[in-house]
């Protein structure tokens, strides 16, 4: 059949199953918004308030289901407006198609309205990105952008389409497209065998699991080996729910804020298995301290991690699900019981704690847990807050955190809070921030208003920029340049503004019937802590420092 370019692109996400697009409308790309008017029954379209939001959303669409995410912006300043939010999706491996028009051909490189090479600007953050000047390459480039977007380590892939292409018409059929498979070719039979000797002969062994253990759906083949292996677990901020955080075996999270078990434990095991991780320097710290005990077995599927980080002494490359599947029949079942029982009283000894006689981020985060036990999607800006969403709330399942790791972006959670409720409009979602990240994309509370999407955004206000207040406080003399935010700023006020219901909580003792109303009430809601601007996050670890030199906020009082 003869369909137009902006036809043709539409029937190409019906084949591929979208059911969402996240975007904003443009000179560039109204052909394609006048077929998804057509199609509208098929496709629901999601108008952000900016398309940084549109790229964010997207992203958390396809965190929250392993699906590919979609988003759409004009030429110009509504592509590069995309590129925050593809880079975000690129450091930690999300599979998102970012499409965005551009002037027609005959345009091109003549500094036109609205031109901008955003195929040359998104280069370094993308898998791959195509700029399409021919309609008969339209079909061809949108079943390979998908592919490439799912294959292998998950990635954002952008489509570039000139003007021209959405009016021109041509033949299009139809196909079913085809699904990448599990990467297997680098697997070796020789590395297995290395792999589960090593992890046999463990007297130590520890097992540090990351994203691509949740990216791969590998949570029952990692619950298997630990059980088997009988060895603690810890996490990355990405590996959330690979592992079930209320497991014996669980002991939080590995790096700078950290459990000090989990940094005390790699110090001291004897083989580290790092499951679908790439070892940031959030994680690993000082790279020559990093477990100096410990023969290291890293299983990734991306070659290029291998070595890149921490020098492994042996590895195995492929889809982590895959070698898991393969790996644990040659694990025997084994107790460590000494190793175990020490680990035990590293947890007694060493446990998250804070002061419970104020309101707090973490009492707020454990409260939060306690009212949705524990099955809500909690997504997260960054900063202090983030790392006590990650601390205090027990991550049953995988993709239930959601959470900017590789590139830490402020403005990321609330635009993900909607494409993963929107992913899982049966579950609670609830985004965490700091009133520093809230300013930067509060403006998509009115997106939430607009389609009736029911978030429950928490701000957890301490009138500063918490995260670089704390290394002002700690590592530069106190003196805190630029991180104060107090002023005259109403979230309340802001937040029913545009269209939500919102609360202001001052006092412990509030929180939780505040969050159960907020919940209950299905739709968009807002609630405002007033927080303390010195409370701190810990454990912490110093940049540079080694995982053994984390410290606690009595280790600092003592040390003065």
């Amino acid at each position: 059949m003869k369909l137009n370019g902006s036809e043709i692109l539409v029937e190409c996400l019906k084949e591929q199953g979208v059911d969402t697009i996240f975007g904003y409308p443009g000179g560039a790309v109204l052909n394609i918004y006048d077929a998804l008017y057509k199609h509208q029954s098929e496709i629901r379209h999601i108008l952000t308030s900016h398309e940084q939001g549109a790229a964010h959303a997207a992203d958390g669409y396809a965190r929250a289901t392993g699906k590919v995410g979609v988003c759409l912006a004009t030429s110009g300043p509504g592509a590069t407006n995309l590129v925050t939010g593809i880079a975000t999706a690129y450091m930690d491996s999300v599979p998102m198609v970012a499409i965005t028009g551009n002037v027609g051909v005959s345009l091109l490189g003549k500094d036109s309205f609205q031109e901008v090479d955003i195929a040359g600007v998104t280069m370094p953050i993308t898998k791959h990105n195509f700029i399409v000047k021919d309609v008969t390459k339209l079909a061809e480039t949108m079943r390979r952008a998908f592919y490439i977007a799912k294959s292998g380590r998950p990635g954002p892939v952008l489509v570039d389409i000139t003007k021209n292409v959405t009016a021109t018409e041509t033949e299009y059929e139809p196909i079913t497209p085809v699904q990448p498979e599990r990467s297997t070719e680098n697997i070796c039979e020789c590395w297995m065998k290395e792999a589960a000797d090593i992890i046999n002969a463990a007297k130590k062994p520890m097992i540090f699991v990351g994203g691509g253990a949740v990216i791969s759906e590998a949570t029952e083949e990692v619950k298997e080996l630990v059980t088997k292996l009988d060895a603690p677990i810890c996490d990355s901020l990405m590996g959330k729910g690979a592992m079930d955080g209320t497991d014996e075996h669980y002991v939080g999270m590995l790096g700078m804020h950290g459990t000090k078990t989990a940094n005390f434990a790699v110090t001291e095991c004897d083989v580290l298995v790092a499951i679908g991780a790439r070892f940031s320097d959030r994680v690993a710290g000082n790279a020559k301290k990093f477990a100096p005990n410990a023969k290291v077995v890293h299983i990734d599927v991306d070659p290029a991690e291998i070595n890149k980080n921490i020098a492994s002494y042996t590895a195995i490359v492929g889809d982590v699900k895959e070698v898991l599947n393969r790996l644990n029949p040659m694990i025997e079942k084994t107790e460590h019981k000494e190793w175990m029982e020490h680990i035990a009283e590293l947890k007694a000894k060493f446990p998250m704690k804070y002061d419970d006689s104020k309101l707090t981020g973490p009492y707020i985060m454990e409260t939060l847990y306690k009212v949705t036990n524990g099955d809500a999607v909690v997504t997260t800006e960054v900063g202090q807050h983030q790392m006590w969403a990650a601390q205090y709330y027990k991550y049953k399942n995988p993709r239930t955190f959601i959470s900017s790791g590789g590139l830490g972006t402020m403005g990321y959670g609330l635009g993900a809070c909607i494409g993963a409720k929107v992913a899982c409009p049966d579950k609670t979602v609830v985004n965490i921030a700091g009133d520093g990240c809230f300013r930067m994309n509060m403006n998509e509370i009115a997106t939430a208003t607009r389609y009736n999407i029911p978030i429950v955004q928490l701000v957890f206000n301490n009138h500063v920029l918490g995260m670089v207040r704390q290394w002002q406080n700690l590592f530069y003399g106190q003196r805190y340049s630029y991180t104060t935010l107090n002023d005259c700023v109403d979230f309340v006020k802001l937040a029913e503004a545009m269209g939500a219901k919102a609360y202001r909580v001052t006092k412990k003792e509030e929180v939780e019937s505040v969050l159960k109303e907020a919940i209950s009430l299905n739709i968009p809601v807002v609630v405002e802590f007033q927080i303390e601007s010195d409370d701190k996050v810990w454990p912490m670890i110093a940049p540079g420092g080694g995982n053994e030199e984390v410290f606690s906020e009595e280790d600092l009082k003592e040390k003065k």
